[in-house]
């Protein structure tokens, strides 16, 4: 073997590595918060007349001490429910027996049960029913009867074979054990199905009862077959991850498959994931630093057995940098889902890091804290001068955080106010920039607020200047005393602050007329705008009387010329046909030119076309008719 082969086997072995270590988390789990709305739910469900959620409840819940109505109650909702046989009769018998009651299952739906094994034609939900509703009632499923279910079962996937069918099937041919060896086939063709979301989360169509149904009759089967997993380390990951985003249902039969189907998929220790998350909010005080991570099951409870060790790294988002590498977590001994490690020895300075968290040789979660730090005001200078002094020619007073500026400041709209704040980190002492820095300043007599934003220089110090006359109608001309804040926020602060650093006096020039003149602008501008009326376009200018009245003359000579014509060749009448239909031919065929006539002289398009529409109906219904006289009279001849 030379060296190329070796090299490539190496390869394919470490690739083939790689891909078995799969990141087998998920970042939430069950909480109290949840567990108490579930038991609400529960709670609500006990009181309803619904004989479903009845039932469910009576599957999670048991029945309060000294209730007795409940159970009677049941035997009256089954009588008015409007499910089907199968399925209320199911709900009646699991809840009676879930509640303990005394009273007994009526004889008809006994005898109802144990006909319904032997029933021809059931569909895969009606067996699912028949069989559980049996099995409740204590009657007797030996292997015939077994046998028969399981000839059914088939019958009834080659009609049928939607999810739901498979759903309902699989979970019979659990019960059926090697008779229903025959569907552990059907369990791949019904997962392929399975739809991904966002390549996080696989889920059927249908929802949550039907995926649930899938994956619990699914995982049955196989277990009860001995047979692998339907399922692999990814694929849990993706249903666990959609089903803990269902963990909002507000109706007992989703709470009840929501829980079967987690507590399921935790005890699937091969390939059951876990969840690994921040036990806090993921910000790390600067004088004590604590990294806590949660590590539990789907339902929020302690692993078993535990973790033999977490490996932390940590890794800067600023930098790219490992900050710490291969530190081990320690678990709490008064939590067992909890461990922690104080990353105080590392000074790790403020900013964002991501923490890689592996649990070998499969579990991988990586969670982002925020290392918060101090900030401190070093030095603060303001002051008061004219608009066209610079600011190194400035008085300036000087403050300390947290103190008062004693002196009261005076500035009209010839003048500006100027502030330079430098803020350092609390522990380096070095300069900072922060996402957050204002300047508020208030009136106190109207308590008006006018805010700024502070800038940053190139020396890493904030600036604000303000020129009194420029920003007179920021502050509606109100001349007064107003006090200065300096706010200073940011997300990696664990002491942002607002800090009242002095008052100052601003004098507005002509405050009354200026006020007045902004209110009536303000005014004006909420009146209500002029109409808009739409006008048409002007016509055209018509040519002189003259003109008109020759080209009119023009159009009439045609005419005027026929009638000469016909005066001297002469006007044959003797074969008009004096008939209604004629009479009315000619009468319409005038009437239409005289229309024309009255459009050219005074009528629009549309008056036309309505008046010339029955015209032009009577003259076509009479020329046709006398056309039809006069063929049949040529004929004749």
């Amino acid at each position: 073997m030379n060296l190329l082969e070796l090299g490539i086997m190496f390869l394919l072995a470490a690739t083939s590595f790689a891909a078995t270590a799969t990141q087998r988390t998920v970042s939430v789990h069950l909480t109290a918060q949840d567990q108490d709305r579930f038991d609400k739910v529960f709670s609500e469900g006990l009181k309803s007349s619904d004989l479903q959620s009845l039932y469910y409840t009576s599957a999670n819940v048991p029945l309060p001490a000294g209730d007795a109505s409940t159970c009677k109650r049941l035997l009256a909702v089954h009588g008015e429910s409007k499910l089907n046989d199968f399925e209320k009769n199911f709900y009646l018998i699991g809840a009676l027996k879930n509640f303990g009651c005394k009273e007994d299952v009526p004889a008809k739906v006994q005898s109802s049960v144990k006909a319904a094994l032997s029933k021809e034609g059931s569909t895969a939900q009606e067996l699912f029913f028949n069989y559980h509703s049996a099995k409740l009632a204590g009657v007797s499923i030996d292997e015939k009867v077994r046998t028969t279910l399981a000839k059914q079962l088939q019958n009834a996937l080659k009609k049928d074979d939607s999810l739901n069918s498979l759903g309902h099937a699989f979970a019979v041919a659990a019960e059926l054990g090697t008779a229903g060896a025959f569907a552990y086939d059907r369990i791949e063709e019904a997962f392929v199905q399975a739809d991904e979301v966002d390549g996080k989360m696989l889920q059927f169509e249908g929802g949550l009862s039907i995926t649930a149904l899938i994956v619990n009759g699914g995982f049955k089967l196989a277990s009860r077959l001995n047979k692998p997993s339907p399922i692999t380390e990814e694929q849990a990951v993706k249903f666990a991850t959609y089903f803990l985003s269902r963990v909002s249902v507000q109706t007992p039969k989703g709470v009840s498959v929501l829980l079967e189907v987690l507590k399921l998929l935790a005890s699937q220790t091969s390939i059951a994931p876990i969840c690994i998350r921040l036990a806090g909010n993921g910000q790390l005080l600067p004088e004590n630093p604590v990294l806590s991570a949660k590590v539990c099951d789907l339902l929020g409870k302690p692993l078993s057995p535990k973790l033999a060790a977490l490996s932390t790294n940590v890794v800067s988002l600023q930098t790219k940098d490992t900050v710490i590498s291969k530190i081990n977590l320690v678990p709490s001994k008064d939590d067992a889902t909890l461990y922690t490690y104080n990353l105080k020895s590392a000074a790790l300075p403020r900013g964002k890091y991501r923490v890689d968290i592996e649990a070998a040789p499969v579990y991988r979660q990586q969670l982002k804290i925020n290392v918060l730090g101090k900030v401190r005001v070093n030095s603060l200078e303001i002051g008061v001068g004219d608009t066209d002094s610079t600011s190194a020619s400035m008085k300036r007073h000087t403050v300390s955080h947290p103190a008062k500026l004693v002196t009261l400041l005076n500035a009209d709209s010839q003048q500006k106010v100027i502030m330079k704040a430098v803020l350092v980190d609390d522990t380096t002492s070095k300069p900072i920039a922060v996402h957050q820095t204002f300047v508020l300043l208030r009136n106190k007599e109207s308590l008006q607020e006018i805010i700024f934003v502070a800038e940053i220089d190139s020396t890493k110090a904030y600036k604000f200047e303000m020129d009194v006359g420029a920003r007179a109608s920021d502050f509606g001309h109100k001349s007064g005393t107003y006090e200065i804040i300096l706010i200073v926020g940011d997300a990696l602060l664990a002491n942002s602050f607002q800090w009242l650093v002095g008052d100052v006096e601003l004098k507005f020039t002509s405050t009354e007329a200026a006020t007045k003149d902004s209110y009536s602008a303000t005014a004006n501008s909420r009146q209500p705008l002029p109409e808009i009326v739409h006008q048409f376009r002007a016509p055209e200018k018509r040519p002189a009387r003259f003109v008109s009245d020759l080209f009119t003359g023009l159009c009439i000579a045609p005419l005027f010329i026929l009638f000469v014509l016909w005066g001297k060749l002469g006007v044959n009448v003797k074969h008009f046909p004096f008939s209604l239909s004629a009479l009315g031919f000619h009468i319409g065929l005038g009437a239409i030119l005289t229309l024309f006539g009255v459009f050219w002289l005074r009528l629009n398009m549309f008056d036309t076309i309505r008046y010339l529409i029955p015209l032009a109906l009577f003259t076509f219904i009479c020329g046709n008719r006398m056309l039809r006289k006069i063929a049949r009279g040529s004929n004749e001849k």
